[in-house]
C-alpha cells in the first residue's frame, strides 16, 4: 500500500509549484545580467506581468545610477520600483490605459543620445498592456482583435505575430524610436522555445514575421476581425527586420529553468521527475489525454519511468472556443478536467497545472489539482464533468470541489507549469 496520502501528495505538488514560481523571481535572478553601467543616461521601459517586479529589482541593484522611465503590468501586479514609475492597465484586452501607457513610453525613449541607455524589462502580458492601434484603427478595434485572437486556438506566437503588425509600437518599433541609444532588453519569458521576438510581441526586437504571414494566420483560424483591423493588414507596413537594428537580448528567466527548479523539488520529497518538455502547445484537452496516457503507463509498467515519479511539464496549451458561448475557465483548469476524464479514477495519481503568473485566463485562480477523487466528487455534487468540459466551464468544476490553487499575483509569468504525481 502506498505512503502516498492525499494531503501529502497535495503539499508535495503545491512545493513544486511554488518552487518553479519562486525561481522566476526577477529579484532571484535580474542582476546578474544588468549591462555595463552607461556614459549617459538610462532609461528604463518595459511591459509585462513581471515588469514592476523588474524594475524593482533594477532599482536596486544599480542604487548609483540615475535611473528614470516607467514600466506598464497588470492590474493589481504595480509594486514599488523606486525611481522607475509604474503604471498599470487591463490584460488580456487592453483599455485606455494601456494606450497610454505606449505613448508614455515613446515619449519616455525620444531624444536620446549615443552615450545613453536604455534598458527594456519585458515579459508575459506586455502585448496587451503596451497597446498603441495601427493606421486608422482605435482601441475598439484593437479590443475586438485581442478577443478573436484569444477565441481562436491561435498559438501564442502566432498571435503575436498578427499583433505586430496591427501595432504602432510592437515588432520593434520601441527600439527604433530610441535611436542612437543601445538598447538592452532583459526578458522573462513565456513563449515556448523562448523566442525572444516573440515575447510581448517584440517591442525592442526586429520580427522574423511578415505582413503577408500575419494575413494567413487570420485566414488559417477564420479570425473575425473589424473592418479598420482587416484594412490596415491589408495596407500594413513591415516590422523591422533582423539585421535592422543592433540588438543586445538577456533572457534571465524560462519556463526550462522553472521546471530544473521544480525537478529539484521534486527529488527534495522522494520523487523521481521526468520532464516532457518546456515547450508543449496544443488544445489542453487533447494534451491532458496525451498525459493520461503516459501516467497510466507509469502506474501500470513503470514506464517512461518507475513510480514515485512526477511528469512535469510546461508550455502554453490553448482552448478553442469558436463562437459559441464558453463558461468560466482558462488553458490550466480546462487541462485539468480533461485529465480527470481520462483517468476514470485511477487510483495514486495526483496532478497540478497552473499559470505561474497567478491567473488561469481571466480567473482570480492560477489553476487546481486534480486527486483520484476528482470525478466522484463532482459526481457527488451533481456536476457532469463531460457537460462543464464541452462548456468550456472547468473553473466551475474545481471552485465546487474547493480544488482551485490560488497564489495572488506572483509578479512573473514563464507559462504554465503543469506536475503528475505518480505514488
Amino acid at each position: 500500500m502506498t505512503d502516498w496520502t492525499d494531503a501529502r501528495a497535495r503539499r508535495a505538488l503545491r512545493k513544486v509549484f511554488d518552487a518553479a514560481v519562486a525561481r522566476a523571481q526577477p529579484s532571484r535572478v535580474l542582476a546578474p545580467h544588468l549591462p555595463e553601467k552607461p556614459k549617459g543616461r538610462c532609461v528604463v521601459v518595459g511591459a509585462g506581468k513581471a515588469s514592476a517586479a523588474m524594475a524593482a529589482a533594477l532599482d536596486a541593484a544599480w542604487p548609483d545610477v540615475a535611473l528614470s522611465g516607467l514600466v506598464v503590468t497588470r492590474y493589481g501586479y504595480a509594486r514599488p520600483a523606486g525611481r522607475i514609475d509604474i503604471l498599470e492597465a487591463s490584460h488580456p484586452v487592453p483599455d485606455a490605459r494601456s494606450v497610454h501607457a505606449a505613448h508614455a513610453m515613446l515619449e519616455t525613449v525620444r531624444g536620446l543620445h549615443a552615450d545613453d541607455l536604455v534598458i527594456a524589462l519585458v515579459s508575459g502580458g506586455g502585448s496587451a498592456l503596451m497597446t498603441l492601434p495601427a493606421g486608422d484603427m482605435t482601441l475598439a478595434d484593437k479590443q475586438a482583435v485581442n478577443r478573436a485572437l484569444l477565441a481562436s486556438g491561435a498559438t501564442i506566437t502566432e498571435m503575436n505575430a498578427v499583433r505586430k503588425h496591427l501595432s504602432a509600437i510592437k515588432g520593434g518599433r520601441l527600439a527604433q524610436a530610441a535611436r542612437p541609444a543601445r538598447v538592452v532588453t532583459l526578458l522573462v519569458s513565456d513563449i515556448p522555445g523562448d523566442d525572444p521576438a516573440a515575447i510581448a510581441s517584440g517591442p525592442t526586437l526586429p520580427d522574423p514575421t511578415t505582413c503577408e504571414e500575419a494575413r494567413a494566420i487570420v485566414a488559417r483560424y477564420a479570425m473575425d476581425l473589424p473592418p479598420r483591423a482587416r484594412e490596415a493588414l491589408e495596407r500594413c507596413a513591415e516590422t523591422p527586420k533582423p539585421g535592422a537594428f543592433a540588438t543586445d537580448v538577456r533572457m534571465i528567466a524560462t519556463p526550462a529553468m522553472a521546471l530544473a527548479a521544480a525537478a529539484d523539488a521534486a527529488r527534495a520529497q522522494g520523487l523521481a521527475p521526468l520532464m516532457l518538455g518546456d515547450a508543449i502547445e496544443g488544445e489542453a484537452r487533447e494534451v491532458a489525454t496525451v498525459m493520461a496516457g503516459i501516467a497510466r503507463s507509469v502506474r501500470a509498467h513503470g514506464l517512461p519511468a518507475a513510480a514515485p515519479a512526477l511528469l512535469l511539464s510546461g508550455g502554453e496549451t490553448t482552448v478553442s472556443i469558436g463562437r459559441g458561448k464558453a463558461g468560466r475557465g482558462g488553458r490550466n483548469t480546462e487541462f485539468l478536467l480533461s485529465f480527470a476524464l481520462a483517468m476514470k479514477g485511477a487510483a495514486d495519481v495526483w496532478a497540478i497545472a497552473g499559470d505561474s503568473d497567478g491567473v488561469d485566463g481571466t480567473e482570480d485562480a492560477a489553476g487546481a489539482i486534480v486527486a483520484p477523487d476528482t470525478m466522484a466528487r463532482l459526481g457527488a455534487a451533481g456536476l457532469d464533468a463531460r457537460a462543464l468540459l464541452a462548456a468550456h466551464d472547468s473553473h466551475t468544476a474545481f471552485d465546487t470541489l474547493g480544488d482551485l490553487v490560488k497564489t495572488g499575483p506572483t509578479f512573473t509569468n514563464v507559462n504554465d507549469i503543469r506536475a503528475i504525481l505518480i505514488a
